[in-house]
């Protein structure tokens, strides 16, 4: 099934890249957009966002891409298929299956054939841990959904039976009505289009070839994935009408807050509180991380709100991508009340520098 997108929408210009893009400048141009304009970084992007999913969802997949490039050459006319209309000369115009434009030139012919459908995409949501979207992760989701009837085997035919060829129309699933100058096809009557005639239906489908269901998908999610995301599982959605290939499915990933740890693109943030006299002096500073502390030198003279990098122990890298860093943000901690000992300290060191000021 040709999605009526892909007549409307330039995926390539969507993503900033030519026609003749590899794939690795198609990847590369995904992720460089996807994390400018991913909505947790830049609110309000969120249309954005879903332009850039849905474009690399095509082109990043060789085959859909393929099919892409040849309806968006071919136009409308080119994406026509099964019955028709014939004019003079014997030249044959057939349509397909093209959403709402083919509905409206076969509502004009009456020629859409139809025959075995492509089973529809699937769309599911998986809300993950903040570790495991950071870290990657193997889960499964559950599907309510129709699957391929256990009894035929998809063929919508009791079992010992075939569906045999609709003598009617000989398997084309439609019939040509010669009308001078045109020659009009109309759906078969007796087939309904398929093409095909199951005599003795299944008597668990009733001649679907599918049955309800629910199931369970092994879903393999990346390291680094975002909220809002889409992975794409290939020919794991519905299942096709008689043998048809199946859909895909397309997981949206939702991913929970952590109480410790922030993420900045492929950066994981946090904060850590020091006392004044550690800022002042500088120290070393133990700081968790995903998995495990590491320490971290605060330079003496540090102001509240700086922040300290430590790399590689951000989101874990993936493909040719590295690994991103820790960002420690320091918050100075001055105390509010202080003990007469205290406060005679603090006021003395300020006369010292004070006095050091005075004289540079």
């Amino acid at each position: 099934m040709v999605e009526r997108a892909w007549l409307e929408t330039d995926y390539y210009k969507a993503l900033g890249i030519p026609q003749t893009a590899t794939d690795k400048e198609i990847t590369k141009a995904y992720r460089k957009l996807a994390k400018a304009h991913h909505p947790d970084a830049n609110p309000g992007s969120e249309e954005r966002f879903k332009e850039i999913s849905a474009a690399y969802d095509v082109l990043g997949d060789a085959e859909r891409r393929k099919e892409y490039d040849e309806v968006r050459r071919l136009g409308p006319l080119g994406s026509f298929g099964g019955g028709g209309f014939r004019a003079p000369g014997g030249t044959t115009f057939t349509m397909g299956d093209l959403g709402d434009f083919g509905d409206l030139l076969g509502g004009l012919f009456g020629s859409r054939r139809r025959g075995p459908k492509r089973g529809a995409d699937v769309e599911t949501a998986l809300h993950l841990a903040f570790r495991d979207a950071v870290q990657g992760v193997t889960t499964q989701v559950h599907l309510p959904t129709d699957t391929v009837c256990h009894t035929c085997k998809g063929s919508g035919a009791a079992p010992g039976t075939t569906p045999v060829q609709c003598e009617r129309c000989h398997g084309r699933g439609v019939l040509d009505d010669d009308k001078g100058m045109f020659s009009l096809s109309t759906i078969c009557p007796v087939c309904q289009g398929r093409g095909t005639r199951i005599d003795t239906p299944c008597p668990s489908c009733h001649g679907t070839g599918r049955e309800a269901s629910s199931r369970s998908v092994r879903v393999r999610i990346p390291p680094g994935v975002e909220g809002g995301q889409r992975i794409r599982v290939k020919g794991k959605g519905q299942p096709g009408q008689q043998g048809a290939p199946a859909g895909d499915l397309y997981v949206v990933v939702h991913v929970a807050r952590d109480p410790r740890f922030g993420r900045r693109g492929r950066h994981l943030t946090t904060r850590a509180p020091i006392s004044f006299a550690d800022a002042t002096l500088g120290t070393k500073l133990t700081v968790g991380t995903l998995d495990g502390e590491v320490t971290v030198r605060v330079p003496p003279g540090t102001a509240s709100g700086t922040t300290l990098r430590v790399r590689g122990r951000g989101v874990a890298a993936h493909g040719t991508a590295a690994a991103g860093d820790l960002l420690v943000t320091v918050d100075v901690a001055v105390p509010k009340d202080l003990t007469d000992d205290q406060r005679a300290a603090v006021e003395a060191m300020a006369k010292t520098l004070e006095g050091a000021k005075e004289s540079a």
